[in-house]
């Protein structure tokens, strides 16, 4: 119904700390348990990496990380179809992503979810094997895929 609308360009974020956890957080838009990683669209002319810093310190008020990888290819997911004419102005089908894994290089008390405009209510540090398992069922091939993708980085 919606194969002809395009993917939304966009990042997506890994950030784990010291015990090789990985930042979640839990949607402030959803009524049911929907946690994610960090993610966001791409600003036209800017790069991948400058927009995962940019939507790290937008959407958890830090962008204290280095850069350990950078996903080999962009993975896609589709929207459900009753979501696609709520989101974006219905212009994409779903989104298309660039991942990175970062290390956090500051404290817990360097994350700030009270952005000017949060998107998460609460967040946690989660073992990677939990990470699919905490999103909406329409991410959790994509958050498989990128799992297993940054997995052999963790120390």
């Amino acid at each position: 119904m919606y194969e002809h609308l395009p993917y939304r360009p966009c990042v997506g974020i890994m950030l784990l700390n010291t015990d090789n956890k990985i930042f979640v957080g839990k949607r402030i838009d959803s009524i049911s348990e929907a946690w994610q990683m960090p993610q966001g669209g791409i600003d036209d002319g800017e790069e991948p990496h400058e927009a995962a810093m940019r939507e790290m310190l937008e959407e958890i008020g830090t962008d204290k990380a280095e850069l350990i990888a950078e996903s080999h290819g962009w993975l896609d997911y589709d929207l459900p179809a009753h979501l696609v004419p709520k989101l974006w102005g219905g212009k994409f089908r779903g989104q298309r992503q660039k991942w990175f894994c970062l290390r956090f290089t500051g404290s817990d008390n360097d994350i700030n979810i009270a952005t000017p405009h949060p998107e998460f209510s609460h967040w946690q540090w989660a073992d990677i094997a939990k990470v699919p398992e905490m999103i909406v069922s329409f991410k959790q091939k994509l958050y498989q895929e990128i799992v297993a993708e940054f997995a052999p980085y963790l120390k």
